[in-house]
């Protein structure tokens, strides 16, 4: 059976969330960097997913399985000034985390549909059929497996998309350009960056790289759900147009964005993070920033961040900081009063 080798994300539960112990050990051990192979970028082939063999994006022993991550909301995400980029001004980026959604596909010589289970998965379904018409190949069965929950600005739907096309990759053994694969998706719904690895800017409504950032420092999230779904696609079209001074202040964000993650400056990521949950709380607001903000700032953790179109909020916290086990637990303890659930999760570091 598919996915019954799979070794999963560490200390992971059905909600995709780590144990305080589980994650204290991982940052202990490590045992998260194997995933990293998978999300490893080929500097020579920067236009592409690269598949050659299967070798890069294999999942244990599977032959035909695709492998991609989640983000934790955005760091940061608005639209900047009229002008500065080609077409669409929308952008976001990207705060990849260490929960996955995986795919397996099995090809059957003679037909074109896919059948895909589990069977609500339709936008997974509407790729691979067009991804297969693309390559010419037959269709078959795609079996998806998600860390993911839909609907909470986690980047569910996008790493489906992605997994599946790098399942569909494998099992033929085709080189398929990235390109393709964004403009797949983005005739789908406006799409996360997670085809690329680290941190990138990206304009989720056009499809479109805007530029790699580079790998985000070792950070945990100690996360809160508000409750309830966001749909993408309902969610983009009642976004309107914002000002021109907000504009520059996105701007001036992406800016401080590209140096501290280049300098491994976590206090300005944090704040980064913090500004633009802000920024975009009128649009669409989060019940719990004030309490996760003033959370945040009595354990000294380094801001909030935000799902700008799901229904998450969390607390950033630096893996790298001494005292990092007693940090998180103030941080846990301190949201526990806000939502008795909280959630940790990892950044792909």
């Amino acid at each position: 059976m598919p996915f019954q080798h799979l070794t999963p994300s560490i200390g992971h539960t059905e909600s995709g969330a780590n144990t305080i112990a589980e994650l204290v050990n991982a940052a202990a051990t490590k045992v998260w960097q194997p995933y990293m192979r998978h999300q490893t970028f080929d500097v020579a082939n920067t236009g592409e997913i690269v598949i050659d063999d299967g070798r890069q994006l294999r999942i244990a022993s599977g032959e035909a399985d695709g492998l991609c991550c989640g983000t934790f909301g955005e760091l940061l995400q608005g639209q900047l000034p009229i002008g500065s980029l080609s077409g669409d001004s929308h952008f976001l980026v990207t705060m990849p985390i260490a929960v996955f959604a995986r795919a397996h596909f099995m090809p059957i010589a003679g037909t074109r549909s896919v059948t895909v289970y589990p069977p609500h998965k339709v936008k997974a379904k509407r790729l691979a059929e067009n991804l297969l018409m693309a390559l010419g190949a037959s269709g078959g069965i795609l079996f998806l497996k998600s860390e993911l929950p839909e609907g909470k600005g986690l980047a569910s739907s996008s790493a489906d998309l992605v997994a599946t096309a790098r399942s569909i990759a494998c099992c033929f053994k085709r080189r398929v350009l990235t390109t393709l694969i964004e403009k797949l998706m983005v005739e789908i719904e406006p799409s996360d960056g997670v085809m690329y690895p680290g941190v990138v800017a990206y304009q989720q409504r056009a499809g479109r790289l805007i530029s790699f950032l580079g790998q985000i420092p070792p950070l945990a999230i100690v996360g809160v759900d508000e409750g309830g779904t966001v749909e993408t696609v309902d969610y983009d079209q009642r976004r309107g147009e914002i000002s021109a001074n907000q504009r520059a202040q996105y701007q001036h964000l992406l800016d401080r964005t590209q140096i501290a993650i280049a300098q491994g400056d976590t206090a300005t990521i944090g704040a980064v993070a913090t500004s633009s949950a802000l920024l975009h709380q009128e649009r669409a607001p989060k019940k719990h920033l004030d309490s996760m903000r003033k959370a945040s700032a009595e354990t000294g953790a380094l801001g909030v961040i935000v799902a700008h179109s799901g229904t998450m909020v969390g607390i950033l916290v630096d893996r790298m900081v001494p005292d990092f086990p007693q940090k998180l637990q103030s941080v846990v303890d301190c949201v526990s009063a806000i939502d008795r659930s909280p959630q940790i999760y990892l950044t792909m570091c």
